[in-house]
């Protein structure tokens, strides 16, 4: 049996420490992202696979066991301290660190198997050559949307708003507050303003699948694109619900005066 030192996760890791050319803090526990609450009150807290503070980033390696039922690691016989057996306690672990590490300013970036050269159930070849070629695309910012996404979605928690899982997989962000219900379609900085303006339109308008009233679309834009998005008179922005929200270079979120 593989030890965690030789494990597919130490493995991965390894290869992104080398790729940013910093050693990553593994195992690492914040404060602010903890469990549920066991029998005497006491919430332990959350691990993550890997922190680099030099980069703000934080990775996770999800196995299979993270994406699909498995007996043998879920243990369905057995409950955990949130009453729920082993695999769905990893599934809301999991979108608990999606939610709370974004939301404290740092960038979280999800491995799978399926990214790198592995074989059906899941185990890396450990193929370096392929592997290191494969993080350095995955690691690398290749667009301002990232920025712009963390940001909004640090807000919309200060907000008191709560990102769910998208009903449409392409949606850049959801999230819900009372029985209000926000589907956010996000751009980085661009050369193409115009252009990706009026694809980011549309892809809203294809997600205009709900007809209550209280589901509202919002445009997350960086300051550079405010006057692009803006082409669309704003009463017909009104009448399609659709909300714009400008991201600062700094990171502040705000809403243009129409």
């Amino acid at each position: 049996m593989r030890t965690r030192d030789d494990s597919d996760e130490a493995y991965v890791v390894g290869l992104c420490s080398q790729v940013l050319g910093d050693t990553a803090l593994t195992q690492h526990k914040f404060d602010w992202l903890q469990g549920d609450p066991g029998t005497g009150g006491r919430r332990a807290k959350l691990p993550v696979d890997a922190y680099w503070p030099g980069h703000q980033l934080v990775v996770e390696y999800r196995e299979l066991q993270h994406d699909q039922p498995m007996p043998h690691f879920d243990k369905p016989d057995r409950l955990t301290v949130s009453g729920v057996h082993r695999g769905e306690q990893r599934a809301m672990y999991d979108a608990r660190r999606d939610t709370e590490i974004p939301a404290h300013g740092l960038r979280l970036i999800v491995i799978r198997p399926a990214d790198l050269d592995a074989d059906g159930r899941g185990r890396l070849r450990r193929n370096r050559e392929a592997d290191l070629a494969a993080l350095k695309r995955i690691l690398a910012r290749h667009s301002d949307e990232d920025r712009v996404t963390d940001a909004f979605r640090t807000w919309l928690l200060a907000e008191g708003w709560t990102p769910v899982d998208p009903t449409d997989r392409w949606t850049d962000l959801e999230a819900v507050r009372g029985d209000e219900r926000l589907i956010c379609e996000a751009k980085g900085r661009t050369s193409e303003k115009g252009i990706d303006a009026d694809i980011a339109y549309g892809q809203l308008l294809r997600r205009m699948t709900s007809q209550e009233l209280h589901t509202r679309y919002a445009l997350v834009v960086p300051s550079s694109s405010v006057k692009a998005v803006e082409r669309v008179p704003a009463h017909v922005r009104k009448l399609l619900r659709i909300d714009v929200y400008e991201v600062t270079d700094d990171g502040v979120v705000r809403r243009p005066s129409a």
